[in-house]
């Protein structure tokens, strides 16, 4: 079975002394990626000292809407600042989608053809840009250009993953450049 690694979160710093850290969540279901036993690859940030390839969550809590997470490997606090920094890995089958029908992983969006609410066709997208309040898609056009269009259901009124495309509500200066920038 072919999988596929997901980015659900990194290690931030120690909450107390036994080894319990934040974690800055990068995952839209937190609950199924940090469930008790779950095991995660790790990746170290240049120049840590941070040894263990993979990080066994042992315990999560909420705390004033922030993630803790006390790991197997993380016995006290000096053992959850070397992990500092780390970026936590989850691996999926690569056929596995969200529970959420509104909700896709980067991996089932790259790819996909953009077209406009007439059918033209815009480009394809190439990344997609998690920020604070939104995603962005990355439109790649046909002259190489890359355009971020914000992933709400007023820009993106359709995915469909199984015809392989997009729908965004294009707009001049979104995808389509300005009239006086072509």
């Amino acid at each position: 079975m072919e999988t596929i690694e997901l980015v659900v979160g990194r290690v931030g710093k120690p909450h107390g002394i036994r080894g319990e850290v934040t974690v800055d969540v990068r995952t839209d279901e937190p609950e199924l990626r940090f469930a008790d036993g779950a095991r995660l690859r790790a990746q170290s940030p240049r120049g840590s000292t941070f040894g263990h390839p993979a990080l066994t969550v042992t315990r999560t809590r909420w705390h004033q809407g922030v993630l803790l997470a006390t790991f197997a490997e993380l016995a006290d606090r000096t053992a959850a600042e070397t992990a500092r920094g780390v970026v936590l890995h989850a691996s999926r089958p690569a056929d596995e989608t969200p529970e959420d029908p509104e909700e896709f992983y980067d991996h089932q969006l790259v790819g996909l053809a953009v077209h406009d609410l007439d059918g033209r066709r815009l480009g394809e997208v190439c990344a997609l840009v998690h920020g604070g309040a939104q995603d962005l898609l990355t439109v790649r056009t046909p002259e190489g250009r890359d355009a971020l269009v914000p992933f709400v259901k007023a820009l993106v009124p359709e995915v469909d993953l199984e015809s392989g495309r997009v729908v965004v509500a294009d707009r001049p200066g979104l995808v389509t450049p300005l009239p006086d920038e072509s």
